[in-house]
């Protein structure tokens, strides 16, 4: 079951959903709009010994973290 995020264009704001087929109809949690634009998801995945996913045994890094800090996820 994928999961999507959201930007509600009439409102700006974001929000997930699981998408079971492409019948679902998906509308904002905050206006009940249905006019969306479906963003680019973040995610993290074994990297098999790279400095992100030994970054908890070095200690802090200079920037970066599981995809480069560009996502603000750190």
């Amino acid at each position: 079951m994928p999961i999507y995020e959201y930007v509600c264009d009439d409102c700006g704001q974001r929000y997930e959903r699981i998408v079971m087929n492409q019948r679902t109809k998906v509308t904002c949690p905050k206006c009940d709009s249905g006019k969306h634009t479906v963003q680019l998801s973040v995610f993290a995945a074994p990297s098999n010994g790279s400095k992100a996913s030994n970054r908890s045994s070095s200690g802090p890094s200079g920037g970066g973290g599981c995809c480069g800090g560009a996502c603000g996820c750190h």
